[in-house]
């Protein structure tokens, strides 16, 4: 039996929970987030607790349990406090700035990069080289600092490039002579 799925979620107050046969939805402050369901479980949902489940007594319903508890864990912490992802961008003239909902990026290339900021995600730039995305969705903060991280990444020799903040890079030595 999964040890992840077996925990009760704990419902914030302000959080509404709604789980039919094929989609769960959970709404609150900040956003409102829907996934479908996993099959071979079943979500029980009691005043201020949710309960994931399992419709057979097999690995592959042992593991959707503890997927649907995790899934269902990330919404309701989106929904209340959010998520964020930091990034930083190290290199001589290296910048970026957000436009609207487009974000520039100047990383070294003859171009620069113009990356369209999905819905759902806030991007703010500060000191021209930390971004910071935030969002209700868990993957999708993920996804997105990945996307923005791939433009440039961090090289061996220098370090320079986009990478999360605190990242360490091993640097190589160069040639010698």
């Amino acid at each position: 039996m999964s040890r992840i799925g077996k925990k009760q979620i704990q419902i914030p107050d302000g959080v509404k929970v709604n789980i039919d046969t094929e989609h769960m939805t959970v709404e609150g402050p900040k956003a409102k987030l829907t996934r479908k369901v996993p099959p071979k479980v079943n979500i029980e949902v009691d005043d201020s607790v949710i309960c994931v489940k399992r419709t057979h007594n097999s690995k592959e319903s042992d593991a959707m349990q503890g997927l649907t508890r995790s899934l269902l864990a990330g919404m309701v912490e989106g929904v209340t406090k959010g998520f964020k992802k930091n990034l930083e961008i190290v290199g001589v003239g290296f910048r970026a700035k957000v436009n609207g909902n487009k974000l520039d990026l100047n990383v070294g290339y003859s171009h620069p990069i113009n990356y369209n900021i999905p819905e759902g995600i806030n991007i703010k730039v500060t000191e021209n080289t930390k971004i910071e995305v935030e969002g209700a969705d868990k993957q999708l903060v993920g996804q997105v600092a990945a996307i923005i991280r791939r433009y440039r990444k961090p090289e061996p020799y220098k370090g320079k490039g986009i990478r999360y903040a605190g990242e360490r890079i091993a640097i190589k030595e160069g040639k010698s002579v």
